[in-house]
């Protein structure tokens, strides 16, 4: 093989292209036996659902940042309480909508720059459920 490669080299190694270029055409044969779960392992994240790491990190963002507003526990403070007794009369989009955009004339800032509405929307969803509502989301 080296001696036809010598006769049809390529400016750009084209031997050694070639080889990879088989190798990875060979290597889907080989992958989904090697990974029973290979549609689930590729298919992508699901948009509406933060990673579990973003996860935590909205937790935290919810325990520290707004935490600061509206408590610690989310029981009030200088904002309203974010438990889900206070928050079942209020529609998921106009929460997602106050938090993306604020609350002009008072402290809510707008978090839009900060967050995707997806992230806000998993938020949301937390405390409605109570989950976000004691020390320990």
């Amino acid at each position: 093989m080296a001696r036809r490669c010598e006769q049809r080299r390529l400016p750009t190694g084209g031997c050694v292209i070639r080889v990879v270029l088989l190798l990875l055409a060979l290597l889907p044969l080989r992958l989904p036996a090697a990974t029973p779960n290979l549609a689930a392992a590729l298919s992508p994240p699901d948009p509406a659902r933060p990673t579990a790491i973003r996860q935590q990190q909205l937790r935290e963002l919810l325990r520290h940042d707004c935490g600061s507003c509206h408590g610690l526990t989310r029981r009030g403070g200088l904002g309203p309480p974010l438990t889900a007794d206070r928050l079942q009369h209020q529609s998921s989009a106009t929460l997602i909508a106050t938090i993306l955009d604020g609350r002009p004339g008072t402290p809510m800032p707008p978090w839009r720059g900060l967050l995707q509405p997806a992230e806000v929307a998993w938020l949301v969803a937390l405390l409605q459920q109570g989950e976000g509502s004691d020390a320990s989301p």
